[in-house]
């Protein structure tokens, strides 16, 4: 019976930490245009949720980005990612095209980049392995 694995080595390391810093990254750039007033007015207008919930929003996307790319309560963070792109995908673009204008293929992959870390951790090249090997003083 053959079994699959995943060898660990430098390079799934650093592809890991790749993964994470990409959807890192796309993260903090969306949270940081969601303060935008004009966010405000889509929310408003064409979501119809109250203009309160742009904050919570914009904060959610840029937080989870960075802490995604230093590592720190990277499944939490994963998690709110995951919840974010499925209510885009469902929500906001109705899951009608996968493609094309309005289509959700940028947010399934996120929300399948994001499945990756939850399962997976935040590997060894995060700041959670590193304060992991930091020797602990508690007597």
């Amino acid at each position: 019976m053959a079994g699959a694995s995943i060898r660990e080595t430098k390079l799934n390391e650093i592809t890991h930490f790749g993964l994470r810093s990409a959807i890192g990254v796309i993260f903090i750039v969306h949270g940081y245009e969601k303060f935008n007033p004009g966010f405000s007015r889509f929310l408003t207008g064409v979501l119809g949720f109250p203009p309160e919930m742009q904050i919570p929003i914009a904060l959610a996307e840029l937080v989870s980005g960075v802490l995604l790319i230093i590592g720190v309560l990277s499944r939490i963070s994963a998690s709110m990612i995951a919840i974010i792109m499925t209510g885009a995908i469902f929500y906001v673009k109705n899951a009608a095209n996968l493609t094309g204008q309005g289509g959700y293929e940028l947010d399934l992959i996120l929300l399948a980049g994001a499945i990756v870390v939850i399962v997976a951790g935040p590997g060894k090249i995060s700041l959670s392995h590193i304060i992991k090997k930091l020797p602990r003083f508690t007597h």
